[in-house]
């Protein structure tokens, strides 16, 4: 490949990115407030968490990018074509995130939450001060899988015309007609892109358990020297 497309892929590479850690963004704001409505005590917040996960979970990205770039111009509304594909990732990657949310404050063992109450905190606290911090260390692996499959959604809004890597690679491709080369290029890619950001969220849940005083899991590396010294 010449310059010109390996930069032409770089670009795309640096959209993904871009479409990727936005919509990630915009799906943990959905995702939190959508977990933390399906678990309150108010039945009408519980009923919006409810709509909205069903909603967005069973809604096709595919879909909501047209519906955003192409339809909501006739409402009124013009989106900037890359913010419209973060919107349309974050809104669907948010309300599996959201169950995620779900699932791991209801897994804090109520034992906690009497202690909380023991100390007379008020509920924001008990949510603040206990809850929270212990539930986020059961959300990372599960939105860290959320993100590899954000990462590949991205690939969606390429039927938009958002010049992300597999619409720069669609167009080298329909120029050198190379598509072995090309479509390889960006497996690899997409494929470092994955193992970079798996790397990261996996030093983000150590982090997170040691800061509540847990001991984290032992990485791949370390359990296989173990293994190792075992077998030695």
């Amino acid at each position: 490949m010449s310059g010109a497309q390996i930069g032409l892929l770089a670009f795309g590479a640096w959209q993904t990115l871009l479409l990727t850690l936005g919509g990630a963004a915009l799906g943990l704001l959905f995702g939190f407030l959508g977990g933390l409505a399906r678990v309150s005590d108010v039945k009408i917040l519980r009923a919006i968490g409810f709509v909205y996960v069903e909603f967005f979970r069973g809604a096709a990205v595919l879909v909501l990018a047209f519906w955003f770039v192409y339809a909501l111009p006739m409402l009124g509304w013009q989106l900037e074509p890359l913010f419209a594909g973060m919107l349309a990732l974050g809104l669907n990657i948010g309300a599996y995130a959201a169950e995620v949310v779900r699932g791991a404050i209801q897994s804090v063992p109520s034992s906690q939450y009497e202690a909380a109450l023991a100390l007379n905190f008020t509920t924001g606290q008990r949510m603040r001060r206990v809850v929270v911090p212990q539930a986020v260390v059961a959300m990372i692996p599960p939105f860290s899988n959320n993100i590899i499959e954000l990462l590949k959604a991205s690939a969606v809004v390429a039927v938009v015309s958002i010049s992300e890597l597999t619409f720069n690679g669609q167009l080298i491709w329909s120029g050198n007609g190379r598509a072995a080369s090309v479509f390889g290029g960006l497996l690899i890619m997409y494929g470092i892109m994955a193992v970079v950001f798996t790397i990261l969220m996996r030093l983000l849940e150590r982090r997170a358990a040691l800061s509540v005083g847990r001991q984290p899991d032992p990485g791949m590396w370390k359990r296989m020297r173990r293994r190792a010294e075992v077998s030695a």
